[in-house]
């Protein structure tokens, strides 16, 4: 079901499913051919009576639901029959937008920095037991190809799922960076986790070369500093692992890690 005509001012909760069955009448081959198609349609439900009362009874509708179908078709009843709301006060809060993107870059490019969303709050409105448990509101997957410029888009919010809730507005511009990208290769020192139980731990090697994917922009900036590479000595105390795995815990977030070497550090303690 879709719900039209819904009272301004007033938030509510379906206490039913956003589904029913709905019986035709039609000639035999008409009905049969029917089955070989989508087994579910859209029916819109005019909600104009929820001004005075918390139901709908779809027998007062039945012409404004013929009229979605074809004239060889006639709908004869609806189940069920009534539907029933649940009424709350209406109020509104402000979520930030998400943009999702789906990006397929030429060689060598990538998303080089965040992404600019404007604006970047809508407005929701509805129930308040529902508005509260939104923290963010999608946009419909953005996509291109061969991609190696900056993407400047309007994108349209995704499709409110819940009739109850509204949202303002309903588009937004998104900027995307995109720049060339290029392999760097950075020496990182280790460090030891959870290994204050020991009076020294001593890894070999104590350093481990990252290569990671960087902008042109970033190249210079872009330094082993930014990198926090460790070792858990959990590790060896809980599983009895012979090499500890190396562990990438900071990096900047436009910054694609290609390859640690080693993987797997040596190490002796002295208890």
């Amino acid at each position: 079901m879709q719900y039209v005509n819904a009272p301004d001012n007033r938030a509510f909760h379906p206490l039913q499913s956003d589904t029913v069955n709905v019986q035709l009448e039609a000639n035999g081959w008409q009905l049969l051919f029917a089955t070989f198609q989508s087994t579910s349609e859209v029916i819109q439900v005019d909600l104009s009576g929820l001004r005075s009362r918390n139901w709908v009874v779809f027998t007062n509708q039945l012409g404004f639901i013929n009229r979605q179908f074809p004239a060889n078709k006639r709908v004869i009843s609806v189940s069920p029959d009534t539907l029933y709301f649940d009424f709350s006060k209406q109020t509104e809060r402000k979520v930030p937008v998400k943009a999702l993107h789906r990006l397929q870059f030429r060689k060598q490019y990538d998303v080089i920095d965040e992404l600019r969303v404007s604006p970047e709050f809508v407005t929701i409105t509805g129930p308040l037991d529902d508005v509260v448990q939104i923290e963010q509101w999608e946009t419909d997957t953005i996509r291109a190809s061969n991609v190696n410029s900056d993407i400047h888009t309007v994108a349209v919010l995704k499709h409110n799922q819940r009739a109850n809730i509204s949202v303002y507005p309903t588009s937004v511009t998104v900027d995307i960076p995109v720049g060339e990208v290029t392999e760097k290769i950075l020496e990182v020192p280790l460090k030891v986790e959870n290994g204050k139980q020991f009076s020294s731990v001593k890894l070999l090697p104590g350093k481990v070369k990252l290569t990671v994917m960087v902008s042109l922009r970033d190249f210079t900036k872009v330094t082993a500093g930014a990198f926090e590479a460790v070792v858990n000595m959990d590790n060896w105390v809980d599983d009895g692992v012979k090499n500890l795995p190396v562990i990438i815990t900071q990096k900047p977030e436009y910054c694609k890690l290609v390859k640690v070497e080693p993987q797997n550090i040596d190490f002796f303690v002295r208890k």
